[in-house]
């Protein structure tokens, strides 16, 4: 039985709808057959992850693990059957997940931010003229026509 020590990526990187999480020595263990293995890069090196998909593009990827003088190698296919993989994973990608803006529009709170914005340019407006900055003073005045 194969279970989850520690997983740690090195660092994960964005790449437009890629996810990619690389691991490196130390960061990745488990515990088989009763005997805690560390992963060493000597094949498989990152997880891809496309974001469109939702799903692990490398499943054929081998990542090996070395105990002492003992190495297993281990298919990424067969890491994601182990349920602590999956959790682990899902935490470390959850940030990097973004979820599309909230596009619907409420028109009482548009209706609130354009009277915000309204007042604050006013006030930049009666700022400028406090201070007798003519410069600012036009833009603010424009900006406010134009609204």
């Amino acid at each position: 039985m194969v279970s989850i020590k520690m997983f740690k990526p090195y660092y994960v990187k964005e790449e437009g709808k890629y996810i990619r999480v690389v691991l490196a020595y130390q960061y990745f263990s488990l515990v088989l057959d009763g005997g805690v293995y560390h992963f060493v890069p000597l094949e498989a090196r990152e997880i891809r992850f496309n974001r469109e998909t939702q799903k692990i593009e490398n499943e054929e990827a081998v990542f090996v693990f070395q105990k002492g003088k003992s190495f297993n190698r281990i298919s990424l296919a067969e890491l994601i059957q182990v349920e602590d993989f999956q959790e682990h994973l899902a935490n470390i990608l959850r940030p990097h997940l973004t979820e599309e803006p909230n596009t619907t529009s409420n028109p009482a709170i548009d209706e609130v931010i354009y009277a915000l914005e309204h007042e604050n340019i006013k006030r930049l407006i009666d700022q400028a003229l406090i201070n007798k900055d003519q410069k600012a003073f036009m833009f603010y005045s424009n900006k406010l026509i134009e609204m």
